[in-house]
Formats: C-alpha cells, sequence, structure tokens
C-alpha cells in the first residue's frame, strides 16, 4: 500500500482545479434524454445511481477523478479494512465493515480475531432469537415472548428502527414456500420523556415482552433512566413470579457494568471500534433484527452492506456509485456552495430512513477542524433532511421549487412495492403513480418552468440523483446503507476530518450533569434550568 498523505481538500491541485472550471449553473441545458441513459451506473445488488440531473459533465468528473486519486480515497479505505487506527479522535479502529464481511487483512486486538468475535456474536443472536420463536427461551413467568422492545437511543435507535421499518411490509418465500413475516411484535423507546416510554408500555403485555437494552458503555443516562421506568412499570404489573430483568437482554460491551451483571436474561457483545451510527449492522441491530424477523433477513441484509463495500473498492469513479455520490457531494458543498442535502425516498417503508442518515451523516462529517485538530477554511458536511414522496411533496417540496436556496436531492426509488399487490384507480396503479411523481420531480426540479405570472414560474436547475432499483428487499436494503455509510467516509476523507468520533455531542451532556449533579454550575445555566423547572 502507497503511504497515505493527510492532506486539507483546499491543499490539492484537483481543488484548483475544480475552482477554476466553469461548467456553469444551467442544468437545463444539460439534460438530455442521451445523458438519462449515460449518466446511469451500477450500485450493488440490482441498485443504480443515476446523476443525469446533476451539474456535471465529463470534464468535470475527469477532476474528480483527480481528486479521488490524489486524496488517495480508495488506499484510505483499504486501510480502514485493514483495520489501522484512522479513528484520530479516539485512536481506535473503525470496524463496523468487518461485521458484514471480511474485505481486508485479518483484524486482531490481543490476540482475538474481531471478525470471528463479531461472528460468533451474531450467532448467539440467531440461536437466541430461535429460542425464542421456538419457545425454548420464555418470559420469568414462563409464558412465551411475542413482542420485543428496543431500549436505546442515538445510533442505538435510529439505524436499527430504520431497518426494522424497512422491511415491515416485505414478504417473500423461504424455501418451504412460507411467508416471512415479523416473528415478535416490535417497538422501540429512546426519548428520555417519560411519555416515549409510557407510550409504548401502554400497547404491550409485560409478561409477554422481551426488552433489549443497548448501551455499549452500560452508562448512557437517557437509556438507564428509560431501563428504570420499564424496570417499574414490570414490577408494578405484580404478575406473580416476574422478575423484571429477566424479561431484558443486554447488548453492551463486555467491559461495561451492564455485561457484569447476572440478573440480566443475557448479554450480547460489541466493541469500542463500531460507532454508534454506525452499528446497525452489528449485533446493536442484529438482535432487533434477528428477534422481529429471523435470522434470513438481517442475514440477507448483512450480505447486502457487504456487497455495497466491495463496489466502493473500485478505483474509477464511473464504476464506484458511492464515490462519485461522494464527490459530486463535495462539489456541490464546496464549489457551488450549498448548504444542505435533502433525502427523499420514494418508499413508505423507508420512512426513518432518513433520520438515521441524517445522524450518519451530520454526527460523522459536522466537523471544523481536520484530523490533526486544525481548523478548516472550507465548509464540510451539509445540513441533511428528509421525508418520503409523496407525503414531502405536499409538505417541503414548495421552498425545494421555489425558495431562495437550492437544495441538492437524493431520490430513492423502487419499480415494485414490497407487499407483491397494487390498486388500480383512475387508469394506473398505485405504484405507477407514485413513480410517474418520481420520475416528474426530477424533471421539475431540473427544468423548472417559465411563466408570465412569477408566483408561477419555476427557476430548475435544482440539481437531483436517484438511486433505484427493482424492489426493496433486505439485501437491497443492505445495499443501500453500506452505500450512504460509504458516501459518507469518502467525503470526511476528502475534506480530510475524523468522521468517526462525535465530540459535538459531549458538551451538552457534562452540562446536563453538572445540572442534575446539584453542584456549583454557571450562574447563566443554573438560571436557564430554573427558567425550565430543573
Amino acid at each position: 500500500m502507497p503511504e497515505l498523505q493527510f492532506n486539507n481538500l483546499d491543499k490539492t491541485s484537483a481543488y484548483k482545479k475544480l475552482r477554476d472550471y466553469q461548467i456553469g449553473r444551467d442544468l437545463k441545458s444539460l439534460l438530455t434524454a442521451d445523458r438519462v441513459r449515460s449518466y446511469d451506473i451500477a450500485a450493488s445488488n440490482g441498485l443504480r445511481f443515476n446523476f443525469a440531473a446533476k451539474l456535471v459533465d465529463d470534464r468535470l468528473l475527469d477532476i474528480l477523478q483527480e481528486l479521488a486519486d490524489e486524496q488517495q480515497l480508495v488506499a484510505k479505505y483499504r486501510a480502514i479494512l485493514d483495520g489501522e487506527a484512522v479513528n484520530t479522535g479516539e485512536n481506535r479502529k473503525v470496524l463496523h465493515h468487518l461485521v458484514r464481511g471480511q474485505l481486508g487483512k485479518p483484524v486482531e486486538e490481543n490476540g482475538r480475531d474481531l471478525r470471528a468475535f463479531y461472528l460468533e456474536q451474531q450467532s448467539r443472536v440467531n440461536k437466541f432469537a430461535a429460542k425464542v420463536h421456538s419457545g425454548e427461551i420464555r418470559g420469568s413467568t414462563g409464558r412465551q415472548f411475542d413482542t420485543v422492545v428496543q431500549v436505546g437511543i442515538g445510533g442505538s435507535d435510529l439505524g436499527p428502527r430504520a431497518l426494522y421499518l424497512a422491511l415491515q411490509n416485505y414478504q417473500s418465500k423461504d424455501t418451504a414456500g412460507n411467508t416471512l413475516r415479523p416473528r415478535l411484535r416490535t417497538f422501540f423507546i429512546s426519548n428520555v420523556d417519560p411519555d416515549d416510554a409510557a407510550e409504548v408500555l401502554s400497547r404491550v403485555d409485560p409478561e409477554t415482552t422481551l426488552f433489549i437494552l443497548v448501551s455499549k458503555s452500560g452508562t448512557t443516562l437517557e437509556t438507564l433512566t428509560n431501563e428504570a421506568f420499564v424496570i417499574e412499570a414490570l414490577e408494578q404489573a405484580r404478575v406473580p413470579g416476574m422478575k423484571a430483568r429477566k424479561q431484558i437482554v443486554c447488548v453492551t460491551s463486555e467491559t461495561s457494568p451492564l455485561a457484569k451483571s447476572t440478573e440480566y436474561l443475557d448479554a450480547f457483545f460489541i466493541d469500542d471500534y463500531i460507532g454508534g451510527r454506525y452499528s446497525a449492522t452489528s449485533v446493536v441491530g442484529g438482535a432487533v433484527m434477528s428477534l422481529a424477523y429471523g435470522k434470513e433477513s438481517f442475514t440477507q441484509l448483512l450480505e447486502g452492506a457487504n456487497g455495497a463495500d466491495s463496489a466502493a473498492l473500485e478505483p474509477d469513479i464511473r464504476k464506484n456509485a458511492s464515490m462519485l455520490d461522494a464527490l459530486i457531494g463535495v462539489y456541490e458543498r464546496n464549489i457551488l456552495g450549498y448548504p444542505y442535502t435533502a433525502i427523499l425516498p420514494y418508499s413508505q417503508a423507508l420512512s426513518r430512513f432518513p433520520a438515521h442518515l441524517q445522524q450518519l451523516d451530520m454526527e460523522s462529517n459536522g466537523k471544523r477542524v481536520n484530523r490533526r485538530g486544525e481548523p478548516l477554511t472550507y465548509s464540510t458536511g451539509p445540513v441533511v433532511f428528509g421525508e418520503p414522496g409523496t407525503n414531502g411533496q405536499h409538505s417541503f417540496y414548495q421552498l425545494l421549487h421555489q425558495g431562495t436556496d437550492v437544495v441538492p436531492l437524493q431520490f430513492v426509488g423502487f419499480f415494485e412495492s414490497q407487499i407483491g399487490r397494487d390498486i388500480a384507480y383512475a387508469g394506473s396503479t398505485s405504484q405507477k403513480k407514485l413513480n410517474a411523481n418520481l420520475a416528474a420531480q426530477i424533471v421539475a426540479f431540473a427544468l423548472g418552468k417559465e411563466d408570465a405570472n412569477p408566483n408561477k414560474s419555476f427557476p430548475g436547475n435544482r440539481p437531483s440523483s436517484v438511486l433505484y432499483g427493482p424492489r426493496l428487499t433486505p439485501r437491497t436494503l443492505g445495499s443501500l446503507l453500506g452505500h450512504f455509510e460509504n458516501k459518507v467516509m469518502f467525503q470526511g476523507l476528502t475534506w480530510n476530518i475524523n468522521s468517526f468520533d462525535q465530540e459535538g455531542v459531549q458538551l451538552g451532556k457534562v452540562l446536563t450533569t453538572k445540572v442534575l449533579g446539584g453542584g456549583e454550575v454557571d450562574p447563566m445555566l443554573a438560571a436557564v434550568a430554573k427558567m425550565l423547572g430543573v
């Protein structure tokens, strides 16, 4: 492997070429039917990436290729896969790719093969889930579990919840011809607001509910508070023979306080090399997904993510969808000056996917210093938001079409629905209406519409891309997740920042602890806390 050089974006020769290249801002003159066909590349597992409605041309793609080569994006990705400590803020490896496949060298820690460790933990989860489904493992009163509730926050909630919801309507036939549906009813508790836990608990039978407590450190204040809420509710149910903690399994690190307790039903382990927002394909997501759907769906999801990880090793950006997506995003952020991006899935199953990607992107790349702690003179991660189409069309698309800011758009769509059935109305089916809306929005944003009435005039030149495929399955869901994880990674490497720590979330935690601890606090903080009844 060549020696890696970590340089700021504005120190590269390719960056200077990008600033000097005048492509203009007229997307209307670029978008043609031939371009739609030619600016379309394979992603992985049946997904394709079309960037015809982005403000790029072949010369710009050549410069972006030079940028990828100059910033050694593939070589740095290989260093991540090989287990080098690329998380400079915490001096840690970054191993979320390893939970779904071995694409680099064997990675060891204190003589332990970490790929084997991750496989062991998922195997333990699979066996546990199978015993829950068969009734071999039951609640503390002997009744069979029919519900699972994940208790966690941040990456312990957003990713797993998004993946669970994405497959809730999925139906397929296994080798015996059986339809795969959720095995257990599934809910999530995340917010420390007691209304969140109370609402979920009002919908479950405590005797037949299995709770998954997720905290890598075993000290997350919100999660432990919600655990206490759950335990109190179980005890107040006054069910003879029920032991609250025997209704709970933990997902935590081997050194956390939770791991050391024998009061819980079981514990499954992760380590510090899997960041929270990257943990959905570890046992953080694997436990709830395997309990909800069985190991088959989660195994396929891992295979899909691994396919995206493998595809991301391609050095040619015209054959590497996640890298190309990332570099176009860098161009839009740093050359065109667009501070936002919207994730717009035309799939109701992906209703919480934008929220997960919001954390993934903004917590990873919301950095103002480089890997060495030096202040940057250019912009990094954009503000990310989104909502499924067509709902979003009747909500915030007004601003996207006619507002004063240009917001680059990332659409996601599928040819078929998950449920395998549809209804015809007014000459077309629901799915055709959905995809007709998607096609119309891509073109409307790009081309706009002139009108003598300024209120009805659309400026156009609003860039978008689309990831699309036949159907949202576990495998394509994994590929979609891997695409965006790798896009965020490549952008962070291009900006020369550390995408794998999150010091920005710590200050609020520290001040919260001070307020609740009753010790000496800043007068301003004390005044605000008093105002809010703390």
